[in-house]
């Protein structure tokens, strides 16, 4: 059987997570190509693009989608981008995987699902956890009936400190819309079957009080009630000092299983300070591997049409649980899913 040709891809958002995205389609998939980058700052897509050897670099995306041979994009924009960057793909025939979240608003997730649909497009979205091994591995055994039915669930992100960003660039309610979405998307799939019925949420600015004021905040922990009668908990902080902290559980009728480590490896130093492991300090280190598979699932749903992964669904759901706990916030009180 002759070896099929490499999926054509481009990228839409030549920054952090973007060009990791794009070091990961040239550089470690064999059947997909980079053809392509755009990026409306100045030089950054031709400055990606010289790094990866890519010769086309756009600064608007209508030019990426017309590149000739061009089958499919990664969208890895800002979020509040991502809706009329990817209907502009749809409508262009593009397979789509999109960063999370895909939408800021459920109209949005709506417009966006609907569009893919219209075309007839693959739409995958960006929840790499799904695609870690030690998650991947506590599904399976979830529906394999090992832990029985699911009573607790949890998923903490704790990203790495000393936290340094300028919170005055950081856009309201980012813990919820693009880091607690992780967790939310975690606990749907890690509680098959159940539907989210409540949320209840805090936050709070606990890394940097002196932005309260200002509506940034660092901390937050939610609780979801599911139809199932499980209870699930997420929790986030932007600064925990000793590393990158990804974690989630499921404690059921018939046992448990944990999932994440924020230590590097099970090497583990002895020595006259004491006892001490290397941590995980970045999301592309620790994911390196789930980052790559979702984009191998990916260019084999741009062969096959058939999404392996989040959908634009999924993103919708999570999307939900994230609008009620900004609602719980604001209100103080639990709020109904519907």
């Amino acid at each position: 059987m002759p070896k099929s040709k490499p999926v054509n891809v481009g990228l839409i958002g030549a920054g952090r997570i973007g060009s990791f995205h794009g070091e990961t389609i040239a550089r470690r998939l064999v059947d997909a190509d980079l053809v392509a980058i755009a990026d409306p700052a100045p030089n950054a897509a031709a400055n990606l693009a010289d790094k990866l050897g890519i010769e086309s670099a756009y600064t608007e995306a209508a030019d990426l989608l017309a590149h000739p041979g061009l089958e499919a994009v990664i969208i890895a924009t800002p979020a509040r981008f991502h809706t009329d960057v990817l209907v502009q793909a749809a409508e262009a025939g593009k397979a789509i995987f999109c960063e999370k979240p895909m939408a800021l608003t459920l109209e949005d997730a709506d417009r966006a699902i609907a569009a893919a649909r219209a075309a007839g497009v693959p739409l995958q979205v960006g929840f790499n956890r799904r695609w870690d091994q030690a998650f991947a591995e506590g599904r399976a055994a979830i529906d394999a009936g090992k832990v029985g039915r699911p009573q607790l669930v949890r998923s903490l992100t704790r990203d790495p400190g000393p936290f340094g960003a300028d919170p005055a660039r950081i856009p309201l309610w980012t813990i919820f819309y693009e880091t607690l979405i992780h967790d939310f998307d975690t606990l749907l799939w890690l509680n098959p079957g159940a539907r989210p019925v409540e949320a209840y949420a805090v936050a709070d600015a606990l890394v940097r009080p002196d932005f309260r004021e200002k509506g940034f905040l660092d901390t937050a922990v939610v609780t979801i009630r599911f139809d199932n009668g499980s209870v699930a908990v997420a929790e986030a902080n932007f600064s925990a000092l000793y590393g990158y902290d990804i974690r989630g559980e499921v404690f059921g009728s018939s046992g448990m299983v944990t999932m994440g480590d924020v230590r590097r490896s099970s090497m583990t130093l002895f020595d006259k300070d004491g006892v001490s492991n290397d941590t995980w300090r970045r999301d592309t280190d620790h994911f390196i591997h789930g980052y790559t598979a979702q984009l191998a699932s990916f260019v084999r749903a741009v062969r096959s049409g058939k999404v392996e992964g989040p959908t634009g669904e999924d993103a919708r759901d999570a999307l939900t649980i994230a609008l009620a706990c900004i609602e719980s916030v604001s209100r103080k009180q639990a709020v109904p899913l519907r």
